[in-house]
């Protein structure tokens, strides 16, 4: 279960960072007027894109097992304690729409109670028959958030449900051929009129996703893990304090963002915030249990300080 979890922070950490790129990006093309396309647009818009809010989605359905499992352990009422934490989340998303219209966490409190509470009372088969079927619907639909509820009902299912290792390999080929070939066929019919399907960007986002984490997941079974796991793992572990703290540092940024028409100092500003951000999360969580806005997250779940401190750091 260790080990799982170290994989599971590693893959929230990746995600971190791919909506840490995306963000700039979106916000950079916002506030111009009229922006030319150019080699980094084409990038981010085809394989960053869409790529990275499926996997946070699908970790939260995971979570929210892990967190019930926790709260039974603590409460009578582990689901009015779960309700409490979404209200607390829902809250966080309010203060972050004031600046970032648009953002997911609002949307991820509102489906967490109006989707994962109920749906906590059905058997797991039940729940990832329902995660496919709203998946599929929403991919028909043009995705977007539409694709929330289901990725939290896959999420939550697979936890009970892990996969065998030896899928890894066989998905990740499988998902990035599939991935290559949407997102071509994409680019080829999104401006035919006879052609076009609004299921295949979405579609496209939902295999890349797929292959990214399968792909992260096999290097985390070679040499390569302790390293990934070094840099991951904490940007995970403070995901929360990492992606509110990554918008104002991009707001703030704008104006030297928006004189770039390369668009590559977007891409330098998020990569360099993201190894602050991996070098702070390392030193924070060395003294510390929780991230700074996790540990309120928690104390605010819980209507009680939390301890955070770790025994024998020095602060």
């Amino acid at each position: 279960m260790t080990r799982r979890l170290h994989e599971l922070d590693a893959l929230r950490g990746f995600a971190v960072c791919g909506i840490m790129l995306v963000n700039t990006w979106q916000h950079t093309r916002e506030h111009l007027k009229a922006p030319d396309r150019n080699a980094v647009d084409w990038a981010i818009d085809n394989l960053l894109q869409s790529r990275f809010y499926p996997i946070f989605s699908f970790l939260f359905g995971l979570s929210f097992v892990l967190f019930l499992r926790s709260a039974a352990q603590r409460s009578d009422h582990p689901r009015v304690v779960l309700l409490r934490r979404l209200a607390v989340l829902a809250c966080f998303g309010l203060a972050h729409q004031l600046v970032n219209p648009g953002e997911v966490l609002l949307p991820y409190a509102i489906f967490g109670a109006l989707v994962l509470l109920p749906v906590s009372f059905l058997p797991r088969h039940t729940v990832l028959v329902f995660g496919v079927a709203a998946t599929v619907w929403a991919v028909h639909e043009g995705g977007g958030v539409k694709l929330i509820p289901g990725l939290f009902l896959l999420g939550m299912a697979l936890m009970e449900y892990p996969p065998p290792e030896w899928l890894l390999a066989p998905v990740f080929a499988v998902t990035a051929v599939l991935a290559a070939g949407l997102g071509y066929l994409w680019i080829r019919t999104a401006a035919d009129p006879g052609l076009f399907y609004r299921g295949t960007y979405p579609a496209a986002g939902l295999a890349a996703a797929t292959a990214y984490c399968t792909g992260l997941l096999l290097l985390l079974r070679t040499r390569a893990r302790d390293a990934l796991l070094a840099a991951l793992a904490p940007l995970g572990r403070m995901a929360l304090t990492n992606y509110l703290v990554s918008t104002v540092v991009i707001l703030l940024s704008l104006p030297l963002l928006t004189a770039d028409p390369t668009r590559l100092t977007g891409v330098v500003l998020a990569v360099g915030v993201l190894a602050l951000q991996v070098v702070f999360s390392r030193v924070w969580l060395a003294r510390f249990r929780y991230g700074p806005l996790e540990w309120a997250w928690r104390c605010l779940t819980w209507m009680e300080p939390v301890p955070n401190r770790r025994i024998g750091s020095v602060v």
